[in-house]
């Protein structure tokens, strides 16, 4: 099954999609670290991302979609993908929803970690420690926080009408939240 799990930066999207990823032998879609693997090796579009990533803003969706495009099409994932971060504008969800009709492929569940201010800078000083990520710097994180929750609203408000959606409260434990994901899919 093909599971979107988003929510805003730091609330446990990752987390959760590793999880379901071993529970359900799956392909995690993390366009984050899609996109840090381009800054890593240094590429033309590594740089332009690591710009958009430092202003605090999100990297342009002609991107993102091209790298989506090819883990879509790969035959040995289809149905099988568990989406982090994805899709975050209504473009996103559009370039989507056309590429899994391409593919032949839906979504099942939605889910959104819905986590406050407060709680993500906790976390976030906890994960700068743990994993040293180059993208944990506090004021970059609220900057993207602020990003996130106002480019996200028409996202939220596409898939809320949706019957497989499913709003969790991201600030639970985290097995607490995959006890929850569980129920949902009925795994």
């Amino acid at each position: 099954m093909n599971i979107i799990i988003f929510g805003p930066p730091g609330a446990g999207k990752g987390t959760q999609a590793k999880y379901l990823v071993k529970k359900l032998n799956s392909f995690q879609v993390s366009t984050g670290d899609m996109l840090r693997e381009e800054i890593k090796r240094d590429t033309e579009i590594g740089k332009k991302i690591i710009n958009n990533m430092n202003d605090g803003k999100f990297v342009d969706d002609q991107i993102v979609n091209k790298l989506l495009e090819n883990i879509i099409f790969d035959p040995t994932k289809k149905d099988k993908l568990i989406f982090d971060g994805y899709p975050r504008t209504t473009n996103q969800i559009k370039n989507l929803e056309n590429l899994l009709t391409k593919s032949n492929q839906k979504i099942k569940h939605i889910f959104f970690l819905n986590v406050n201010k407060d709680a993500i800078i906790k976390r976030i000083e906890k994960r700068k420690i743990l994993e040293k990520r180059s993208d944990d710097d506090d004021q970059i994180i609220l900057k993207r926080y602020d990003t996130y929750m106002k480019n996200t609203k028409p996202v939220l408000d596409y898939y809320s009408k949706n019957e497989n959606y499913h709003e969790l409260n991201g600030a639970m434990e985290i097995a607490d939240i995959s006890i929850k994901i569980d129920e949902i899919i009925g795994v």
